[in-house]
C-alpha cells in the first residue's frame, strides 16, 4: 500500500459523497481552498449548484472517487454509507484517505473501518460538530481518530472545513470520535427539546415568552443555543440547520449506545419519541426545533 503523501502540501483531489445540509458547505469550502473537489449526491440535482463554486458534480459515486487522494462521506446513517462505498469501491485508490464524517454510531463505524481495510484505505473516524451555517462558513469542529499516515492529507482538508480539529488517537476503527459525537449530540438534542417544550408550555399557559427571557437574561440558565432555537419557534422559521429526521436517527443511536454500555437514556428515549411524532406530523425535513409541534395533538392553539 502506498501511503507516501509527502507531496500533499499542494492541492489535493477529494471526493465528497453526500452534499446535503453539511456536505454542500464542506465541498464549497474545500474548492475555495484550492482543492480539486468532486461531489456526488443521491439526488444529483441538489448537488448541481456546487458547480458554480468549482466543484465537479458527478452522477456516479465510483466516478467521483476514482483516483482521489481523499474521500469524505457525509450521509444520513451507516447503512447509507456502506451502500454508497460499496458502489464506489471499484474507483477507490489503494492508500487513499477515507474521512468518515457521517454520524453513524460506533457499531456501524467499526463495520465501515473493516470495509476500509478490505480496500487498503487509511480510515479516519472523523465526525464534525456544527450546523448548516457553521459548515457553510468553514467553522466546523472536526473530531478525528486514525493513523498518523493519514494526517498529511487530512489536516489541510480539515483546515478548509473547520476552525479546529480534536485528535483522539491513532485508531479510528472502534469509533472514539463517533462516541464523543454521540455525547455531544445528546446535549444538543436535550437543549432543543427543553427549548421546544418550554415554548410550548408558555403558549399553552398564556405566558409571554419575553417575560421568560427577561427572567433568565444573563444568568446561569441563559445560553445562546436556547435563544437560537426559541427564535426559530417563535418566528415560525424551521429552515433546517439539522433536520427532525436526522435528529431522530441520532437519538436512536444514542439510546442504543447507552443500552449496550449499561446506561439508561430516559430523556433521550423520550426525545426520540417527540421527533417521531413531529416527523409523522409532516415536519421530518424541518429543523429539529420543530420538536415543538410534538407537544400538541394538532396545530398549536392560537
Amino acid at each position: 500500500m502506498s501511503t507516501d503523501f509527502s507531496g500533499s502540501s499542494g492541492p489535493l483531489s477529494v471526493a465528497v459523497l453526500g452534499t446535503g445540509l453539511m456536505g454542500a458547505g464542506m465541498a464549497r469550502n474545500l474548492a475555495a481552498a484550492g482543492h480539486e473537489v468532486r461531489a456526488w449526491n443521491r439526488t444529483v440535482d441538489r448537488a448541481r449548484p456546487l458547480a458554480e463554486h468549482g466543484v465537479r458534480v458527478l452522477a456516479d459515486p465510483e466516478a467521483a472517487v476514482r483516483g482521489a487522494d481523499a474521500v469524505i462521506t457525509m450521509l444520513l446513517d451507516g447503512a447509507a454509507v456502506l451502500d454508497v462505498m460499496h458502489r464506489a469501491a471499484p474507483g477507490l485508490r489503494e492508500g487513499a484517505v477515507w474521512m468518515q464524517s457521517s454520524t453513524v454510531g460506533p457499531t456501524a463505524q467499526s463495520e465501515l473501518a473493516g470495509l476500509a481495510r478490505e480496500h487498503g484505505l487509511l480510515f479516519l473516524d472523523a465526525p464534525v460538530l456544527g450546523t448548516r451555517s457553521v459548515a457553510e462558513s468553514g467553522q466546523l469542529t472536526v473530531l478525528a481518530a486514525g493513523p498518523d499516515a493519514a494526517r498529511p492529507v487530512a489536516e489541510p482538508l480539515f483546515d478548509a472545513v473547520g476552525r479546529s480539529t480534536i485528535w483522539l488517537g491513532q485508531d479510528g476503527t472502534e469509533g472514539p470520535a463517533s462516541t464523543l459525537k454521540l455525547v455531544l449530540n445528546n446535549w444538543v438534542l436535550a437543549v432543543t427539546h427543553a427549548t421546544a417544550e418550554t415554548m410550548a408550555l408558555a403558549r399553552g399557559l398564556g405566558v409571554d415568552p419575553d417575560r421568560f427571557f427577561e427572567a433568565i437574561d444573563g444568568g446561569a440558565l441563559d445560553l445562546p443555543y436556547l435563544r437560537t432555537k426559541a427564535a426559530a419557534i417563535r418566528g415560525g422559521d424551521f429552515t433546517p440547520a439539522f433536520t427532525v429526521e436526522a435528529a431522530w436517527k441520532d437519538a436512536r443511536l444514542i439510546v442504543a449506545a447507552g443500552e449496550r454500555n449499561g446506561v439508561r437514556m430516559d430523556l433521550t428515549a423520550a426525545g426520540a419519541e417527540r421527533f417521531r411524532r413531529a416527523s409523522e406530523q409532516g415536519h421530518g425535513g424541518d429543523d429539529m426545533a420543530a420538536s415543538y409541534f410534538a407537544s400538541f395533538d394538532g396545530a398549536p392553539a392560537e
